[in-house]
């Protein structure tokens, strides 16, 4: 007789996306996040997890931060197209899909109804130039993020800084072991 699995729903504190699994993933499959970040739907209530006061200073970080995300998600997307192997093909289309997934993070926390990205080409048709690129974006990133989480005022902002700094960190990982 096969033995029956407790299936979980579990919700990521940072995008706020649902995830079904006996277990948290170690990563959230949408924005990347720590599994530290997941926790049962039945013991967390998110309600007003958007509804955040921004100071000055975090919805001008907020702001950036979103400026950066939809740059990484149109760099990515080209990336994705224009890179002839295919595992490089797949690095960057789930980048640019978790790229994305941060753009709408801040897009909530900002409270907009929607976010343009546009059209973008200016990728190399190369793998390793991309790679490249994508290094140097991601080492930014960090490097914003884990100033913007030093000077957040607010907590839940200060949170969200704090994982994609991990997030990114990830990313960076990718290019670095590829680009040896």
């Amino acid at each position: 007789m096969k033995k029956i699995t407790k299936v979980n729903v579990f919700v990521c504190k940072i995008c706020g996306e649902a995830y079904i699994g006996e277990e948290a993933p170690s990563r959230c499959p949408f924005c990347g996040a720590f599994k530290k970040f997941f926790v049962k739907t039945k013991d967390y209530d998110d309600t007003g997890a958007w509804d955040v006061e921004l100071n000055e200073k975090d919805k001008a970080n907020a702001e950036k931060a979103l400026e950066v995300e939809v740059s990484n998600t149109i760099f990515y997307k080209c990336s994705s197209k224009k890179t002839p192997e295919l595992e490089g093909q797949k690095i960057f289309k789930i980048l640019a899909k978790v790229e994305n997934e941060h753009a709408s993070v801040w897009k909530k926390i900002l409270k907009l109804d929607k976010v343009d990205f546009p059209e973008y080409d200016k990728c190399a048709s190369e793998y390793t130039p991309n790679l490249e690129e994508s290094h140097q974006r991601e080492e930014r990133a960090i490097k914003f993020y884990g100033q913007a989480a030093k000077e957040a005022k607010n907590p839940r902002v200060k949170e969200i800084f704090q994982a994609l700094v991990e997030v990114e960190t990830d990313h960076l990982h990718l290019s670095e072991e590829r680009l040896k």
